[in-house]
């Protein structure tokens, strides 16, 4: 099956290690596919800078910004867990306008990170789509900009299982609706698709239960420990961005 036009000078440019990873995971024929995000499919953690960018644009309060700036620190040190920090950048938003919030979403991606897009993961996402393929994206950073950054993958907002809170009278409370994270990826999964995915796309440890779940799990660009444990595991892993380039870029 041909991918689409706009696709093929960006498929011609892949590296042939990348043509391999792809023609791989097509081979499957899979008919549901889950991603984790950061360092998945984009190269940079999107949580963290739109944490720091949303707090020197003011968008949260001077006190909100202080005491969470502290928290991650705490965070960074190791004092305080990765899903109760992943929360908290969340629920920091407590009253604000979900409209707000949105928009500073959608203004965020394409300046920060729509650049470190990972090109094989675009090409192998609208090739899955060509070929039928359901994809969801699950991960531990807010909505608001997952949402965003799905789209460039194709993966409409109703897919996305991101880090997010309860909205009331069109304000964001600070109550959380769910933090994929860890185990937490692999609940959303089953709580919300249902079904075992074919296909699971990771790169950090907190995404194992979700690659652990799936019949086919893919470690991409991966951190340290979720590299010992796609060894153990005999999963394939693959290096995207450095020898193939990003998006971005000619």
């Amino acid at each position: 099956m041909n991918p689409p036009q706009a696709d093929q000078t960006a498929e011609t440019r892949l590296a042939p290690a990348a043509a391999r990873f792809i023609d791989s995971v097509l081979a499957l024929e899979a008919r549901l596919a889950v991603f984790d995000c950061d360092g998945t499919l984009w190269k940079n953690d999107s949580g963290e800078l739109f944490f720091y960018w949303e707090m020197e644009r003011g968008l949260v309060s001077a006190e909100v910004a202080a005491k969470l700036r502290k928290r991650y620190d705490d965070y960074r040190a190791g004092l305080v867990g990765e899903e109760q920090m992943c929360g908290e950048m969340v629920t920091m938003h407590a009253g604000l306008r979900q409209v707000d919030l949105q928009r500073a979403a959608a203004e965020f991606f394409p300046l920060k990170i729509a650049p470190g897009i990972f090109r094989e993961m675009k090409v192998l996402t609208e090739r899955l789509r060509a070929m039928g393929c359901e994809l969801w994206a699950v991960s531990s950073t807010n909505d608001w900009v997952v949402i965003v950054g799905a789209k460039e993958f194709g993966i409409p907002a109703e897919r996305v299982l991101a880090c997010s809170v309860y909205i009331e009278n069109g304000m964001a409370t600070d109550r959380l609706v769910r933090v994929p994270s860890d185990e937490g990826k692999a609940l959303a999964i089953r709580e919300v698709i249902g079904r075992v995915p074919d296909v699971a796309f990771g790169n950090s440890i907190h995404d194992a239960a979700m690659l652990e779940m799936a019949g086919h799990p893919f470690v991409v660009n991966p951190n340290p420990d979720l590299e010992g444990l796609a060894r153990k595991r005999s999963w394939p892993i693959h290096r995207p961005g450095e020898e193939t380039g990003f998006l971005a870029k000619p």
